[in-house]
């Protein structure tokens, strides 16, 4: 039984009023219950996730309330780390007594802005772009908005929608400019990262998932990034890669892009500290193999 004292069966969370209502006492709730909030417990019995600790806080807001900003972009699994408090967004005039362990953002918005996770409200993939826009640099909401297209909480035409009617909004400036750099075929934040740098200095842009074709032509694997006018690769090394079924299958690629004349250049965390070594080992590579500024 999850969330239950002595038979009595009180789910992943509850509030204080419930429970004692229920005819738990109050030494059975402080030893059951974790409090996140006034009033409010999350069950011992559950791993105090993001998810649960919304559905905790979901039982105590207003039915027009939605979890938004970071909470929403980590719930609907944007690459961020989890926030320490909850962001909810609340429509103008809403009455809901002061929660200090909760972010409040008030907006006015209509239904095409709202969207359902794990059976909780969020701001949809465009509202949480667009407020994410007013708190991260272009780098970090560009990594957030592949995410979003990753997990089909965007496209193109739903942002262009919502950033279409978004006049003086904090934070519009920077979405309209970094959502011509969204791709819906970035598989992971390293590679969205790379791509932004890239695409933002005076090198050609990258193409993503750059198939690669064995001796019959098959498409048989990609490439993170690349530029196949010069056969240049790049490959992020994520901790994955060091799995024994992935090695023997990089290994496969490696020899392939190899044999068809692909230059790779590897990449792991520690060139991800910044865009020197991505540019500048990208910008040798390309010159090596006959790109030269100013020509495309």
């Amino acid at each position: 039984m999850v969330g239950g004292v002595d038979g009595i069966r009180l789910g992943g969370s509850y509030t204080w009023a419930t429970a004692r209502a229920m005819g738990v006492t109050r030494r059975q709730v402080e030893r059951d219950g974790h409090r996140i909030g006034q009033g409010l417990y999350l069950s011992t019995a559950v791993e105090p996730s993001l998810t649960e600790r919304c559905r905790a806080w979901a039982r105590v807001l207003p039915p027009t309330a939605a979890f938004g900003g970071a909470t929403a972009a980590v719930l609907l699994g944007a690459p961020l780390a989890e926030p320490p408090r909850p962001t909810v967004v609340l429509p103008p005039h809403a009455v809901v007594p002061a929660r200090p362990e909760l972010v409040r953002l008030v907006r006015t918005l209509t239904p095409v802005d709202l969207g359902t996770i794990h059976g909780l409200q969020v701001t949809s993939g465009s509202q949480t772009f667009l407020d994410l826009a007013a708190l991260l640099p272009p780098h970090d909401l560009v990594t957030v908005g592949d995410a979003l297209y990753r997990g089909r909480h965007l496209d193109a035409d739903r942002l262009a929608e919502r950033l279409a009617r978004a006049d003086r909004v904090r934070g519009v400036v920077r979405a309209r400019a970094c959502a011509p750099l969204l791709s819906p075929q970035a598989q992971s934040r390293p590679e969205s990262l790379m791509r932004y740098w890239l695409a933002t200095s005076e090198l050609p842009d990258p193409e993503p998932q750059v198939p690669l074709f064995d001796g019959r032509g098959r498409e048989v694997a990609h490439g993170d990034l690349g530029y196949r006018r010069w056969k240049v690769l790049l490959e992020y090394e994520g901790r994955q890669h060091a799995e024994r079924e992935q090695f023997r299958r990089d290994v496969d690629r490696y020899s392939l892009m190899g044999a068809d004349g692909w230059l790779v250049l590897r990449f792991a965390d520690q060139h991800l500290t910044g865009p020197a070594a991505v540019l500048g080992r990208t910008r040798r590579a390309l010159l090596s193999r006959g790109w030269r500024p100013g020509l495309g």
